[in-house]
């Protein structure tokens, strides 16, 4: 600390190189001491400050070539707490924040549907995108290297991974571009009609998968609306020649139609069941005997009431079709529910989703804006107990071995 007074610059370029060690003991206490030592003190620190940002920035992207999940989260919400990418940071540097995002996701790689540590990196990188998306930077490179090969093998994937992607992909829809969105609006279309079966059937309806499809048809479709007569029969008069008014697609309609009522008709049997067994988890609560009981009732009352918020959302959009609205008051199942957990939980604000698991080797199903206070302690615990992933080598953006693992 000492040494870091007397010259930060340059103690924090030697620190950084033990970053990038081969050495993991020396690196992970190197981590730790920057993690619990270096960050809380960068105002004091980090002087001149727009000049020693720059450089501290230019050390962590150095760094990033070889990290855990953990560790990114942990050096991108330390950026983020720069002054030169905060709120009045030009556009420019917004778009270095996603670049960055951008590079781990390893988008110049070819999609693999069996390799588990390429899709756990990209679904986290597009969660952390999201709040980057709402600052203003472009999607468009995430949405098309998805579009082009992910979503061509999407029934490949785990439903753990499906219902990732489906969240990622709504939350980000309402920053699409219209040139984006006329590209991504047919495979969405496609995947809700896989969803919203013609006619009533016996298998469990998936409203979770369909909620969020429909908030990306009405996102994407409120972007390019003169796509929509040719897609699903839905005359949206632009002015435009593709419009396509005069070529009939009633049968499109028909289908499409039939599908929404069908979607309607289950949306709310569904919901009267759902809210049925709200009353009995009083009941449940009362009766159970220990512990696990208890934690059982408990996630079956949320999982229920999950399933409530989803079935009105359902509904919500479905009323609003053909209109397309973009509207801001329709929140997001899983984002409602984090308001709720936000405003009871004592030290955790903002809690949007579910966040990295101890050992910083993958995240959870459902995802987190922002972690709350003790999170990358006790990733960077894990880590120093020996909780790195270990599968298998993978190469590095520049052809370097990822012997670290992602997650």
């Amino acid at each position: 600390m000492s040494v870091l007074w007397q010259d930060s610059k340059a103690s924090l370029t030697a620190l950084f190189k033990h970053v990038e060690s081969s050495d993991e003991n020396v690196r992970e206490k190197v981590l730790l001491f920057i993690k619990d030592k270096v960050f809380p003190l960068k105002t004091e620190l980090l002087k001149p400050r727009e000049e020693m940002e720059r450089h501290v920035t230019d050390l962590i992207k150095r760094s990033l070539q070889d990290v855990t999940g953990a560790e990114f989260k942990m050096f991108m919400d330390f950026l983020k707490s720069l002054s030169i990418f905060g709120d009045k940071a030009p556009s420019e540097r917004i778009q270095e924040l996603l670049e960055i995002v951008e590079g781990q996701a390893d988008l110049d790689v070819q999609f693999d549907v069996s390799d588990a540590d390429h899709i756990d990196r990209l679904m986290s990188c597009l969660n952390l995108a999201v709040p980057i998306y709402m600052r203003g930077a472009s999607n468009s490179k995430f949405l098309n290297y998805i579009n082009k090969h992910v979503l061509p093998v999407f029934d490949k994937l785990a439903e753990e991974r499906e219902l990732d992607l489906l969240k990622n992909l709504a939350e980000s829809s309402p920053y699409t571009s219209a040139q984006d969105a006329r590209q991504l609006l047919p495979p969405v279309l496609q995947l809700l009609k896989k969803y919203m079966p013609r006619r009533r059937t016996n298998e469990d309806f998936n409203y979770t998968h369909v909620e969020c499809l429909l908030y990306m048809f009405h996102q994407l479709a409120s972007k390019t609306p003169n796509t929509t007569n040719s897609l699903c029969g839905y005359k949206i008069v632009t002015g435009q020649t593709s419009d396509r008014l005069g070529e009939d697609f009633s049968e499109l309609f028909k289908d499409f139609t039939e599908r929404l009522t069908v979607v309607e008709e289950l949306a709310i049997a569904t919901n009267k069941k759902l809210t049925q067994g709200v009353g009995e988890f009083g009941k449940a609560m009362a009766a159970a005997k220990d512990e696990v009981a208890k934690n059982e009732v408990t996630a079956k009352k949320a999982k229920t009431h999950a399933g409530l918020r989803s079935c009105n959302n359902i509904l919500a959009l479905i009323k609003k079709s053909p209109l397309f609205n973009e509207d801001k008051k329709i929140s997001l199942s899983w984002k409602e529910s984090s308001k709720v957990t936000a405003t009871t939980s004592s030290g955790n604000t903002g809690l949007k989703r579910d966040l990295p698991n101890e050992n910083g080797t993958g995240f959870k199903r459902g995802r987190a804006d922002d972690a709350p206070p003790g999170l990358v302690d006790r990733a960077m615990t894990g880590i120093s107990r020996g909780g790195r992933s270990m599968r298998g080598l993978q190469r590095g953006r520049r052809g370097r071995p990822r012997g670290r693992g992602y997650w």
